[in-house]
């Protein structure tokens, strides 16, 4: 076994590290505590780091830290549900450490495998113990310790693993919603599948890779600006032998003079130059008097833009629309009759997913994009979709607010305060509070048998939730749907909306709703289709 991790080994890391958690998918997705379908964490890890996959399986990165880079950037726009960004997020701190390296040594990149927990740690608001970022934390400081006395890659990893699997198995204890459960924590699980699959390319051993059908490749919008908007047509790039003795102190302001995107990278033997220009000819020209010429690469991206342009228009069947006003919006919602409340309350993007199929991180930012306006609010509307969303604001050239909406009515209730005429800390204070007021009852049949907090449930049964609370079960409808009354008449809303799914039968929405009229006094009682799958009543409280 080699002791250096190369770009071209990490790229088999990454693929059978897909392959890994592709295999392990269900069995990933059925440590979900409740009995309901769900954007899964298995399939939400097998989808991001398919996305590193993908783009990495028909480069030749070379260098360990291109690779890295390469996938970080795949795995940040690919990025579904929570456990997939910080899956993200822990890549991206490794691609910071190895950036620039040709290779890794078992000290190195076990480093790289600690820095990315610390970026992920760094970037979740409110970290949480017996979770994904439990385990990786525990891998990666084994993986250190080891590293540093063998310096043997496989042996830290083999240490890595064992650890990570320890702290898996003590995340039941640490988590009380995985105690209610009995069950350890599915993201922390998934990362050993992936960390498994990296090891085993370092055996040499291939695993298969079969994507899972929902990955579909991203592509990038490119219609955000005509090619005539492009200001300097051609990039430029080369390197330089450093033979006349001159150092590239002066090459700067150079290139700021007839050009932009510069990047000027220079040691003791040669000068390296990124830069976009009208004037190729007279950047090489001036590259000749620093020494011989390496290699060199122009590029025109006027015509590089027309052709994606017309290759995602194609692949779309869409037009983008011209920037036209100060506020937008977008939200992530499932049924047509949901997309329909949210296009008459003025959202101009509806993003299908949510409860069943979670969103990427390249989804939000599409319909970011193709919003025309110049700041854009965004609404989650599900708990599993809020990180994926604030990736957004650092990958967008327009002002994104993510209001952290957990639940299609609280999305709905949040673009009822909305005032255009507001400013954005006003509207982004007004639409959060709405949510918040928001409460959100969720009645549908338990997919499987099981047992939460106590309460015995049989596939099949009816099953309702206050918010992420179980709150009733039973074979009967009238019982569950009384017991929703109850809970939300302690609220003592003035509006109750209830949104009926696409399989909802008509006489239980019609008992639905009768209870909630007769037993809420004082509040007003509506009902709207809202074609959503997997809930067959979504019950908005005012």
């Amino acid at each position: 076994m080699s002791q250096q991790i190369t770009g071209e080994m990490f790229r088999l890391m990454v693929m059978n590290a897909a392959a890994a958690i592709e295999t392990h998918r269900n069995e990933i997705n059925e440590l979900n505590v409740f009995p309901v379908p769900d954007g899964d964490t298995g399939t939400n890890m097998s989808l991001t780091i398919g996305a590193g996959a993908r783009a990495l399986e028909s480069s030749a990165p070379g260098a360990l830290g291109k690779a890295a880079d390469i996938a970080a950037g795949a795995l940040l726009r690919g990025a579904r549900g929570n456990s997939g960004v910080i899956l993200s997020l822990l890549v991206r701190g490794m691609a910071r450490r190895l950036k620039d390296a040709e290779t890794a040594d078992a000290a190195a990149f076990a480093y790289a495998l600690a820095e990315g927990v610390d970026a992920a740690y760094k970037a979740v608001m409110k970290p949480t113990e017996g979770t994904i970022l439990t385990v990786s934390r525990a891998a990666a400081e084994r993986a250190v310790n080891i590293a540093e006395d063998a310096g043997d890659i496989g042996a830290a990893l083999d240490g890595a693993l064992e650890s990570g699997w320890a702290a898996l198995a003590e995340t039941v204890n640490q988590n009380p919603v995985l105690k209610k459960a009995n069950v350890v924590d599915a993201g922390g699980k998934g990362y050993l599948y992936i960390l498994e699959g990296m090891r085993a390319a370092l055996d040499g051993r291939t695993l298969e890779y079969a994507p899972t059908a929902e990955s579909d490749a991203q592509r990038a919008d490119f219609s955000e600006f005509r090619s005539d908007d492009i200001v300097f047509a051609y990039c430029t790039e080369f390197t330089a032998e450093k033979k006349t003795g001159r150092g590239a102190d002066g090459l700067r302001d150079f290139l700021e003079a007839r050009g932009d995107s510069i990047v000027v990278v220079e040691d003791d033997d040669i000068i390296k130059v990124h830069v976009h220009s009208n004037e190729p000819g007279v950047i090489i020209t001036e590259a000749l008097t620093y020494g011989p010429l390496v290699a060199v690469k122009i590029e025109n991206m006027r015509v590089q833009h027309t052709e994606k342009l017309e290759d995602a228009r194609a692949a779309s069947g869409q037009e983008r629309a011209v920037p036209e006003k100060k506020y937008g919006a977008v939200a992530v919602c499932a049924g047509e009759g949901m997309a329909d409340v949210f296009s008459n309350l003025g959202v101009d993007g509806i993003i299908t997913g949510g409860q069943t199929m979670n969103p990427s991180t390249m989804d939000i930012l599409s319909k970011i994009e193709a919003t025309p306006a110049e700041i854009v609010f965004v609404l989650p509307n599900n708990g599993n979709v809020i990180m994926a969303a604030h990736q957004c604001e650092a990958l967008s050239e327009k002002k994104v607010i993510v209001i952290p909406t957990r639940t299609v009515p609280q999305g709905i209730a949040a673009m009822l305060a909305f005032d255009a005429s507001a400013c954005e800390d006003t509207n982004r204070a007004g639409m959060t509070e709405a949510a918040a007021a928001t409460r959100t009852a969720l009645i549908t049949r338990a997919a499987r048998g099981a047992v939460f907090d106590g309460m015995e449930i049989g596939e099949g049964e009816y099953i309702a939730l206050l918010e992420d609370s179980l709150i009733s079960s039973g074979s009967e409808f009238g019982d569950v749907a009384a017991e929703v009354t109850g809970r939300l008449k302690g609220f003592k809303p003035e509006f109750i909306t209830v949104f009926t799914g696409r399989d909802a039968r008509e006489d239980d929405a019609d008992e639905l709703v009768r209870r909630l009229s007769d037993g809420i006094e004082g509040a007003e009682t509506t009902k709207i289709f809202g074609g959503q799958p997997v809930y067959s009543f979504v019950i908005a409280a005012e």
